[in-house]
């Protein structure tokens, strides 16, 4: 079975194509192949597939095997799949997702893709779609306990949910302690990314990411788009704002 690993900002999968070769039992497929000591290592595994909605489907499934509705890292990532592999020969290509058709544009030089442009889509603030057991909309003060704290979140849907909560350090605030708790949160019926982020002036803000069905992330670009989302909607940033991830640095 052939296979290409790549990143997007750290945000590593295992990419292959289900157009050409059969693949079965997906979610076991992930969980063996997402293994960092047995298998080869990622934060999930995401197949090429024929569409007849669109250019190409990207099917999506995380570490746990469980299938994600959108990753924006890993979209990318697709793009430069299907064209350095030579399955298009478009820089504009269409992608379908659980989350709907996503646009990418291909920055192409000397015949291979530098650089994907993804349209996100509008973010989604209706608590039944994100989905958050909440009655206001937006959602910007749900009260959630995890252990001996109790977080804030401003939650939204970037075709996959988000629960975005501001904390004081984001170096040596304890992620995975929290964020194993806060993904599985009654509240949130299908379970949640948590983005733990740390506001540094209104135009720089730093995030960390907890997955859900993967875990801590060096990136995740849905997570990014929702973090700006949410610290405009709460007035903390402008509507430009530089994101600094874990080791990488995204702009939205």
């Amino acid at each position: 079975m052939k296979f290409t690993k790549m990143h997007g900002l750290g945000n590593d999968y295992v990419y292959m194509d289900a157009i050409h070769q059969k693949i079965e039992n997906e979610s076991s497929l992930a969980q063996f192949v997402s293994n960092r000591h047995f298998g080869i290592g990622s934060d999930g595994l995401i197949l090429i597939c024929e569409s007849d909605r669109a250019d190409f489907k990207m099917r999506m499934f995380n570490a746990d095997g469980t299938e994600a509705e959108m990753c924006g890292n890993g979209i990318r990532c697709v793009g430069k799949f299907v064209y350095d592999k030579k399955l298009t020969n478009k820089t504009t290509v269409s992608i379908e997702t659980l989350a709907g058709i996503k646009i990418l544009i291909l920055n192409v030089k000397e015949g291979k893709v530098e650089t994907v442009k993804v349209d996100m889509g509008e973010p989604i603030l209706a608590p039944e779609k994100i989905p958050v057991m909440a009655i206001e909309e937006p959602v910007q003060n749900l009260k959630v306990k995890a252990l001996d704290q109790e977080f804030t979140f401003t939650c939204i849907s970037m075709g996959n949910p988000h629960a975005i909560t501001v904390v004081e350090d984001t170096k040596n605030f304890d992620v995975e302690r929290y964020g194993k708790i806060l993904e599985t949160a009654s509240v949130f019926p299908n379970k949640t990314n948590v983005e733990f982020i740390e506001v540094i002036d209104e135009a720089h803000v730093k995030m960390r990411v907890w997955e859900r069905g993967a875990g801590e992330t060096l990136a995740c670009g849905t997570g990014a788009c929702a973090t700006a989302v949410a610290c405009n909607l709460n007035g903390r940033t402008n509507r430009h704002v530089y994101i600094e991830l874990l080791r990488w640095n995204i702009r939205n």
